[in-house]
């Protein structure tokens, strides 16, 4: 009686190694870059949003912005 049950754990095991040698492998996402973000842009008559809390705005009217760039700030951590 032992041996069928180890012989069905067997092919169950079996067909799990063989699914996962033959599964399909995905490329990973690219990293949004700066050229990916939005132009800000200046109209006449566009309402100024007024946030309250912490929320994100996306296309904000300005008058004017400088070269899209990336820059890594460092937060120093002191002892309190």
């Amino acid at each position: 009686m032992p041996l069928p049950f180890f012989a069905a754990v067997l092919v169950g095991f079996g067909s799990l190694v063989i699914g996962y040698i033959l599964m399909p492998k995905t490329k990973a996402p690219k990293p949004p870059s700066v050229e990916d973000l939005e132009n800000p842009t200046a109209e006449a008559g566009r309402p100024i949003p007024v946030p309250f809390g912490s929320i994100e705005i996306s296309g904000v009217n300005v008058l004017a912005y400088g070269q899209k760039t990336i820059s890594k700030r460092n937060k120093k951590q002191g002892k309190k």
